[in-house]
């Protein structure tokens, strides 16, 4: 017979029947024991071995942020305006009478304060880091804004890349927002992995260029987003077009887009075709992103209202 409970002086040392100095009733099935049958285990959970049992890398936001949704703009090559789009879509939803934030993930090529025009340093209290904020109120958390000088390289490995963008979800109090854009680094290395691993990103924005490359960028970047299950919320195309500044017409310096039939192929809508603009990067240049005048992205933006609901 057992010890029954009433009698348990919760003292294994003089029990008759404790096991290794432990009660049976809190010994797991060793591996002796085990008939790899689940569905027969005691400690099975959801009909799976505990020890089987994928767990989460996903980082605890800070507790005094509340961040709705968190949108990753992403690209799988360098040099088609990621973090112009990034910019561009978070003033668009700030104009909407959003509460917008920006992650800037490209540690060793951070741009977004500098088309904010936002300069000196990023400070901090016992609670975490404050972000600074833009003239017309988005919160901006970057690499540069923590260096002593803004030129300064950042020349660090992967690990510790990693290890500071989940800084800037965890440490940075970002307070309510309705969106967090997350400006990414390029490729589908370290620090886009850790982004997708680490934090609770909704959706992903494909920023792509209208090149022959096009086709094998953008499976690149929707592939990698699939297998981190994580949807494709559309594509958008950065320098589609320029306009003639004398008789309007839309040229294709690049070649005839291939965007909408790529966007079909992987099942996700086009978002915007965005044209070479000389006003938005001298804009960008001077710091002052936030008086663009961009219509092409109301299509982009109803669309991101439309994936918060």
């Amino acid at each position: 017979m057992n010890e029954h409970t009433n009698d348990c002086t919760h003292d294994c040392s003089t029990c008759g029947h404790a096991q290794n100095g432990q009660c049976p009733s809190s010994q797991q099935q060793t591996t002796e024991e085990c008939t790899h049958d689940c569905s027969t285990c005691s400690h099975a959970q959801n009909g799976q071995c505990p020890s089987q049992q994928p767990q989460s890398l996903q980082e605890p936001g800070n507790p005094y942020s509340n961040v709705k949704k968190v949108i990753g703009v992403v690209s799988g090559k360098g040099g088609v305006g990621k973090s112009m789009v990034t910019a561009s879509l978070a003033v668009q939803m700030q104009r909407k009478g959003y509460k917008v934030g920006v992650l800037d993930a490209d540690i060793t090529g951070p741009s977004i304060p500098k088309m904010f025009g936002i300069t000196g340093r990023a400070m901090g209290n016992e609670l975490g880091i404050q972000p600074r904020e833009t003239a017309n109120g988005i919160k901006v958390m970057s690499i540069n804004l923590l260096l002593e000088n803004a030129e300064d390289p950042v020349i660090w490995r992967g690990p510790v890349l990693a290890g500071v963008v989940k800084q800037f979800w965890s440490d940075v109090l970002w307070g309510e927002l309705d969106y967090l854009f997350i400006d990414m680094p390029p490729g589908t290395g370290d620090v886009p992995l850790t982004v997708f691993q680490s934090l609770p990103v909704d959706g992903i924005v494909i920023v792509t260029s209208p090149q022959d490359l096009v086709s094998m960028i953008v499976k690149k970047a929707s592939n990698m987003a699939k297998m981190m299950n994580i949807p494709v919320i559309g594509l958008v195309e950065n320098m589609s077009y320029v306009v003639c500044p004398d008789c309007g017409k839309e040229l294709h310096v690049f070649g005839e887009s291939k965007i909408q039939s790529v966007a079909e192929e992987i099942g996700v809508p086009v978002l915007a075709q965005m044209p070479l603009n000389p006003q938005l990067a001298s804009l960008s240049d001077h710091g002052t992103i936030e008086e663009m005048n961009v219509p092409y992205l109301e299509v982009a933006s109803a669309r991101l209202e439309a994936f918060a609901k």
